[in-house]
């Protein structure tokens, strides 16, 4: 077999080129020749192409075809409209493009008169109309980045006698307070712990680099007194949720040291076949306002619920559990209406209606159709979409519990959203140290969380929670996140 020649073997160099050319052309057609001329010049370009450091495929293919633009609405285009099948022409995603200024409802807006205008002056222009104030004022913004605690030092004169002795020392001045920390920071440091999975070591080194030092344990420290000045509200918010008609939940794996280890008090207290622990969300919806909860120990989710709906007022029926189907889920404790699963801004009758008379005709035959699939054999029973069907098969009544009673929801994804708080705490932390650990950040989790589902500040709410602890522990009710009272620079910026 003859060894394959080397390209540059065939590289030719542009003399060369040239007369190869001029004997080509007399004898080969126009289009021939232009194909020749072609790919004598391609040759040396390609070599020089892959000589480049570093080569791969990917880059190769991208520099000789260009980058890719098939998409989906190039090679399959919609269809034309007022065409069967045709949908509505696509909406722009919510939370994309510019911020608008009034989104930043936290920021500290100043009032800023005109220097030398005021409402109801003549015109200096036209000198004949008369100046009125607008509704919407030209906005500015400027944001600045600090430290998320700062910290302020405030160093007093001190003036000596040198007959008497005697020291004098100004005067602290009232903003300094009286307390070296203010609860502003206690709450910061729950909403970077519990809301956005920061943990206290990677809060301390970032404050010892800022050269305001911050400890782990100073920041446990300063959370523990909003754990307790929360705790009214918290009991309120589970009480509350016990009466919902409908409870989403689900759970998700989380550790907790303490109880992994045999030796320790909490772990003797465990059933020695608990081999798990678990952070569960409840999330239920309390006179049209959402509320989380987070639950972490050793029990699972149906558990939760089950302790929560023993604070559930006796005569209301029993609410509508969405859940998935694990067996976890569920517990013979709490009398629920199983729902395992958007709507037409319908109130629950009408949508059971809608579904009723829409979705109940394709259900009956998305049910004999994969009967018929698994009884004939024409799907594998152990593949993926035959254990599939089985598994709608299984469950098909709680699963259509929508076709049936006003109400039920069609799918768990708002209580999956919610436990992606517990993930971030999950991957950044790895575990919590200690049951009561787990506790502080439920609470904190739930609070925070359920802000942020009603459009709540959260650092502004707690800091309410911590600052009016009597009032909170006189009338949880009236402390809940929609409605607690608000600073009046609060109210107007919400």
């Amino acid at each position: 077999m003859s060894p394959v020649p080397r390209f540059d073997t065939l590289t030719l160099t542009q003399a060369q080129r040239a007369a190869f050319l001029g004997r080509v052309r007399p004898q080969v057609s126009p289009e021939d020749y232009r194909w020749i001329e072609g790919m004598s010049h391609a040759l040396p370009e390609l070599l020089a192409l892959i000589e480049q450091p570093p080569m791969t495929l990917n880059k190769l293919r991208h520099l000789l075809f260009g980058p890719k633009t098939e998409t989906t609405d190039r090679v399959c285009p919609a269809a034309p409209a007022g065409t069967q099948g045709s949908s509505a022409p696509k909406r722009r995603r919510p939370g994309h493009g510019r911020t608008r200024a009034r989104a930043y409802t936290g920021a500290r807006w100043i009032e800023v008169p005109h220097p030398s205008l005021q409402a109801g002056q003549r015109c200096h222009h036209c000198q004949q109309g008369t100046l009125r104030a607008q509704k919407s004022p030209a906005l500015a913004l400027r944001i600045v980045g600090t430290p998320p605690i700062s910290a302020t030092g405030y160093v007093m004169a001190r003036l000596r006698c040198d007959t008497c002795g005697q020291v004098f020392t100004a005067p602290t001045p009232p903003e300094a307070g009286t307390q070296k920390y203010d609860p502003s920071v206690g709450v910061t440091v729950a909403l970077l712990r519990y809301g956005c999975g920061m943990p206290h070591y990677r809060l301390a080194r970032l404050q010892q680099s800022l050269g305001v030092p911050l400890p782990e344990s100073t920041q446990w420290e300063l959370m523990q007194p909003l754990f307790a000045q929360t705790q009214p509200v918290w009991e309120e918010l589970i009480a509350q949720a016990a009466n919902a008609p409908v409870i989403h939940h689900d759970d998700t794996p989380m550790r907790i040291l303490d109880l992994r280890r045999p030796g320790s008090a909490t772990a003797a207290q465990v059933d020695p076949q608990r081999k798990g622990t678990f952070t569960s969300n409840l999330l239920a919806e309390v006179d049209a306002h959402p509320v989380a909860l987070y639950f972490t120990g050793w029990q699972h989710a149906g558990e939760n619920l089950a302790a929560v709906l023993r604070q559930r007022a006796a005569g209301l029926e029993a609410p509508i559990q969405m859940c998935d189907a694990l067996s976890r889920n569920v517990s013979p404790k709490a009398h629920t209406v199983v729902a395992q699963a958007k709507e037409l801004q319908l109130n629950p009758e009408q949508r059971l209606f809608h579904h009723q008379t829409h979705s109940q005709p394709v259900m009956q035959r998305l049910q004999s159709w994969m009967q018929e699939q698994l009884d004939d054999r024409l799907v594998e029973p152990n593949s993926g979409l035959g254990q599939a069907m089985t598994y709608l098969l299984k469950h098909w009544e709680p699963l259509t519990l929508f076709l049936r009673q006003p109400g039920a929801p069609l799918d768990n994804n708002a209580c999956e959203r919610a436990l992606k708080r517990a993930i971030l705490h999950r991957k950044n932390s790895l575990s919590y140290k200690t049951l009561q650990g787990a506790q502080t950040g439920d609470r904190f989790m739930s609070l925070i969380h359920t802000c942020r589902l009603n459009r709540v500040n959260p650092l502004d709410y707690l800091l309410a929670l911590a600052t009016h602890a009597d009032a909170v522990k006189l009338i949880p009710r009236a402390w809940l996140p929609w409605n607690y009272p608000k600073a009046p620079s609060q109210a107007d910026t919400s």
